[in-house]
């Protein structure tokens, strides 16, 4: 693809996604150029060096990444079944990287001790993702542990006062390219299994009120614009209606899939 591997958000890594998302035919071989492009940037030596990364003296189990990156690439390599060895080297990573309250950061400020709601919510799909194919028990443990940084604060609000922690997080989104919401989080505890904890339950009641007259939900949030030229936050497939007043067929398909996971359809 003639475009930087990370470009925003059609690069090689979005677009990835984004077929992943949509339920792209698995095994299709002429995605494996663009998986490939989108490898060879990400291991890049660079990448594990400043200011991509970082290793602060005294917090080495703090270490400073980007961990969606390896989260969203390892997942959309499995669910479009074109994972290898390489997609084990990227479980591998995220494994050693996981913070000790179970998620990530790149933050890098020394002060910086609690895992990104950003950077673990790709994480936890992909290692969860993993341990359902391959039965790995050590995938398993680290899900679980990513999910608590989700389930400790129901989703959205902060653990120390109970407040929301930022009100964009609250707003239906559509790719889940950035930033973080609810429905987003509440899908990938329906697909790691823990949306019957009842820490859900809060997000449930709040995406439940946000159904529309005609049944479905509205994309509140739109972070994209469709081009069919490399723009910055482009995408090259318009993804439906937005506002709080129109439905959304990409938010309402999640939604149904979220409540019926939950028992709530």
């Amino acid at each position: 693809m003639p475009v930087h591997a990370y470009q925003k958000w059609q690069g090689p890594l979005w677009t990835f996604a984004c077929l992943a998302e949509i339920g792209h035919r698995k095994g299709d071989r002429s995605l494996l150029p663009l998986r490939d492009q989108f490898r060879e940037w990400l291991f890049a030596e660079r990448h594990m060096r400043p200011p991509h990364s970082l290793l602060i003296p005294g917090q080495e189990d703090r270490f400073r990444r980007c961990a969606c990156q390896e989260g969203f690439q390892a997942w959309s390599e499995m669910r479009l079944g074109i994972a290898d060895g390489t997609t084990e080297e990227l479980i591998l990573r995220l494994k050693r990287w996981q913070w000790p309250d179970g998620g990530w950061n790149c933050d890098k400020r020394p002060e910086a001790h609690t895992s990104s709601f950003m950077e673990t919510l790709a994480p936890l799909r992909a290692l969860a993702l993993h341990a359902e194919i391959t039965g790995s028990r050590s995938s398993k443990v680290a899900a679980r542990l990513a999910a608590e940084v989700f389930l400790q604060r129901r989703l959205f609000r902060r653990r120390r006062d109970g407040a929301v922690i930022n009100p964009r997080f609250l707003l239906l989104s559509f790719p889940h390219f950035w930033p973080y919401d609810i429905l987003f989080g509440l899908q990938v505890m329906a697909e790691a299994e823990f949306i019957s904890d009842q820490r859900c339950a809060e997000a449930l009641d709040l995406l439940e009120t946000k159904r529309l007259p005609d049944g479905g939900w509205p994309l509140e949030q739109k972070v994209w614009k469709f081009a069919d030229s490399f723009v910055s936050r482009g995408t090259f497939y318009d993804w439906g209606p937005t506002g709080r007043s129109r439905s959304n067929p990409w938010i309402t398909w999640q939604a149904k899939f979220v409540l019926e996971a939950a028992g709530r359809a």
